[in-house]
């Protein structure tokens, strides 16, 4: 069969950090539950995470590549999550050089994809595209506001990096950033370096792809949607999010491992009061330091509050967490279920893109830790733009004061603060966006309807 009889063929290119895979998988599902046909391009150790997506579609099928080894990657390291936030850059520059594979797989199948849908950390695929004289798409993992302070930081790199504080005159209400604040790129981007221009060029050519597909909602970002269709200068911007709510595999187990059980955290919130629990946990790549680990113990147990806390296997037990108050899980933990559960009220988070839509879509205060990347840009959406979020500390290296800690948790979390009522109206606000009529699935319709033209041509 052609393309337009089966539904386009489109290869769909994650990269493999958990925070980037999980929602393209989201969106790859709602995509090939309308008729398309997907590729989705992993590397070996990465084809696990496929499985409830590989088992709920027939239109869907891999395509798996030996991962290209890297010298400052320890052997069978091939997702972040594994290594931490530095090892972006070499993961990038890893995955730079299955170009030629790809174009050898292009070039020999019977059914060529008609599209490439990739992530915005793997720019390179634009150029790829341009050889196979296909179109390619951008996926953003991120938000709006982000690919926006993105956009200009790349293109504006020696002047961003010789500044102090960047402001954003072109965005609406003109945000500003002190440089420990910016994107990673700007803050560790070395000028003439090889792996670092790979990543440079990515993102600059990113702003020339065919279309972007932004996780985010018109409520949610409209402002900045509309500075991106600005400043690419077509309509071809899609605002899709939260893809979650997309119907998917399910949701409960987003990001579960073979090792990563269910527990009984569930059974716990059931005899909580409603909106008692603050769920703290800082995603897949940030392990705290030991006086980052104590200093939160004792700020969570001094705060009175009820609590579940997500810390790494290998980070041991937080010291001092023995009242009963609180639940510590060890390894990965059903936070779309924790964070939509009635008992949970608040969630202290670095505030990674994933990690914010679904505190959103659970409708709970956001008590804001940013760390690095682009958690700053996200904090400053939630505390200063909508009002859900309240900041109780800063950096990766910061270790808060137990005290004060305890204090801003406890108030966060006790009546009815105008942030909680602001963080349920949002919420109301997500779940509408991908309802029928919604913005985000008029936006995935016509997100459709353009795939679909590709396989007619």
């Amino acid at each position: 069969m052609s393309s337009s009889e089966k539904g386009a063929h489109i290869l769909v290119f994650p990269f493999p950090a958990q925070g980037h895979m999980l929602p393209l998988l989201d969106l790859t599902h709602h995509l090939a539950t309308h008729g398309l046909t997907i590729t989705i391009l992993v590397t070996p150790k990465n084809l696990p995470i496929l499985d409830p997506l590989l088992s709920s579609s027939s239109n869907i099928q891999p395509l798996v590549f030996p991962f290209p080894p890297h010298p400052s990657l320890p052997a069978g390291v091939e997702n972040v999550k594994d290594i931490g936030n530095h090892g972006n850059l070499p993961i990038i520059n890893s995955l730079a050089k299955l170009q030629d594979p790809i174009i050898d797989w292009f070039n020999s199948h019977p059914n060529p994809p008609v599209a490439i849908l990739s992530d915005f950390f793997i720019g390179w695929t634009h150029h790829l595209a341009d050889k196979l004289r296909i179109p390619r798409l951008v996926f953003f993992s991120s938000g709006a506001f982000l690919t926006a302070a993105l956009d200009y930081i790349c293109n504006h790199m020696t002047l961003v990096r010789s500044q102090k504080v960047t402001i954003f005159h072109d965005l609406p209400n003109s945000p500003s950033f002190p440089w420990e604040h910016l994107p990673s790129i700007a803050r560790f981007y070395k000028e003439s370096d090889p792996e670092w221009e790979v990543v440079l060029d990515g993102l600059i050519v990113n702003g020339s792809s065919w279309g972007w597909v932004i996780n985010t909602f018109d409520a949610l970002e409209s402002r900045y949607m509309e500075y991106l269709t600005k400043i690419t200068g077509h309509d071809r911007v899609f605002g899709v999010g939260p893809v979650s709510l997309l119907g998917g595999p399910d949701p409960t187990s987003r990001g579960q491992s073979e090792s990563g059980l269910g527990c009984d955290v569930l059974t716990w919130l059931d005899d909580k009061p409603d909106g008692s629990v603050v769920y703290v946990c800082f995603g897949s790549q940030k392990f705290l330091t030991a006086d980052q680990m104590e200093a939160l113990a004792i700020g969570l147990e001094q705060s009175w509050v009820h609590y579940v806390w997500v810390v790494k296997p290998e980070q041991g037990d937080p010291v001092r967490t023995g009242s009963g108050r609180g639940m510590v899980i060890k390894g990965w933990a059903p936070q779309v279920s924790i964070l939509s559960h009635r008992a949970v009220g608040g969630f202290l988070s670095h505030c990674g893109w994933n990690s914010v839509l679904e505190a959103i879509v659970g409708g709970v205060i956001i008590l804001a830790w940013p760390m690095e990347a682009d958690q700053y840009v996200n904090a400053k959406l939630l505390v200063e733009d909508h009002g859900v979020a309240v900041r109780v500390c800063e950096g990766k290296d910061s270790v808060p004061d137990s005290t004060e800690l305890a204090r801003i948790i406890a108030e966060s979390m006790s009546g009815e603060k105008i942030e909680k009522i602001k963080a349920k109206e949002l919420k109301e606000k997500g779940i509408e966006a991908v309802k029928d009529g919604g913005t985000s699935l008029m936006e995935l319709d016509r997100l459709i309807r353009e795939l679909f033209k590709f396989g007619q041509k």
